[in-house]
C-alpha cells in the first residue's frame, strides 16, 4: 500500500471504496456517517469487507460488565456519535459474536438486493447493536432486520442456518489481514490508499482530491492530518 508521502494527484471516473469493518465496532458506526457524506458529494462505489474485531468471543456470545454508567462523562466515541446524530445506549451486559452478522451482510451483498437495501441493512445492524442493544448474534434478530429493509427473509434465514457464507467470510477476513489491515474501520480507495480509523470528513475530502475531485462548490477543506497506512494501532475497541 502507498503511504501519504508517495501520493500524487490522479484522475479517475469513479472511485471504488472498500470498507473493512465489524458491526460491534463503535468507530465503524461513526465512520459510516462520514461515508454517507462521501456518497452524497463524490462519485464513489462502496463495497464491504468483513473483519472480526474480537475473535475471542464464543459463538454464543458472553456476558460482560457494563463499561459506562449513566452519570459518566461521554467518551470520545460517544461524543463523535452524538455529533453525528447517533444515539449510543449505555448499559450493555452482553457481547455478541458478530460472525453471523458478517455472514448476513455478505448474503445481502451477494443477493439481488439493491445497493440501497444493502446499505440500509448495514446501518440497521449497527443501530441494533449500539442504539437498541439487541443481540446481532441471533438469527431471528438478523432475519427481522433484513426483512425490515427489504431483504428476502426466508433466503436469509436459510443462509444463516446452513452457514452458507461462513467460509467466504473467513476467507475475506484472511485476505484483508494479508493486506495488512489490523484496525477497523479501514477505508481502501481504488485498492491503493487507505484511511485507517474513523477520521473526520475533511480526511475523506482530501483523499478524493488525490483522485482529481475537488470539494463541492462553496465548501473548503480545513487543514487536518490523517493516516493512510494500514499498519496503525487498533481503533474501535
Amino acid at each position: 500500500m502507498t503511504t501519504s508521502s508517495e501520493i500524487t494527484p490522479e484522475t479517475t471516473e469513479r472511485v471504488k471504496v472498500v470498507v473493512v469493518s465489524d458491526f460491534v465496532c463503535p468507530w465503524c458506526y461513526v465512520g459510516l456517517t462520514e461515508l454517507e457524506k462521501l456518497q452524497r458529494d463524490y462519485p464513489v462505489d462502496i463495497s464491504w469487507a468483513p473483519f472480526l474485531l474480537d475473535p475471542s468471543v464464543p459463538p454464543e456470545g458472553r456476558q460482560q460488565t457494563a463499561r459506562t454508567q449513566p452519570g459518566d462523562p461521554l467518551s470520545p466515541v460517544e461524543q463523535r456519535a452524538e455529533t453525528a446524530g447517533l444515539n449510543f445506549q449505555r448499559g450493555r451486559t452482553f457481547r455478541p459474536n458478530s460472525h453471523l452478522a458478517l455472514e448476513a451482510a455478505t448474503f445481502a451483498q451477494e443477493s439481488d438486493a439493491s445497493h440501497e437495501a444493502q446499505e440500509a441493512f448495514h446501518k440497521a445492524l449497527y443501530s441494533a447493536h449500539f442504539e437498541t442493544l439487541e443481540n446481532i448474534g441471533e438469527i431471528d434478530t438478523l432475519v427481522r432486520l433484513g426483512i425490515e429493509v427489504g431483504l428476502d427473509g426466508v433466503a436469509l434465514r436459510e443462509a444463516l442456518e446452513q452457514r452458507t457464507f461462513r467460509d467466504q467470510v473467513d476467507e475475506e477476513i484472511g485476505m484483508v489481514q494479508e493486506l495488512g489491515v489490523s484496525a477497523v474501520p479501514t477505508f481502501i480507495f481504488n485498492n491503493e490508499y487507505a484511511i485507517v480509523g474513523a477520521e473526520t470528513y475533511p480526511a475523506f475530502q482530501r483523499m478524493m482530491e488525490h483522485f482529481g475531485f475537488p470539494p463541492p462548490e462553496g465548501s473548503e477543506i480545513p487543514p487536518e492530518t490523517f493516516r493512510l497506512t494500514f499498519d496503525d494501532g487498533k481503533t474501535g475497541e
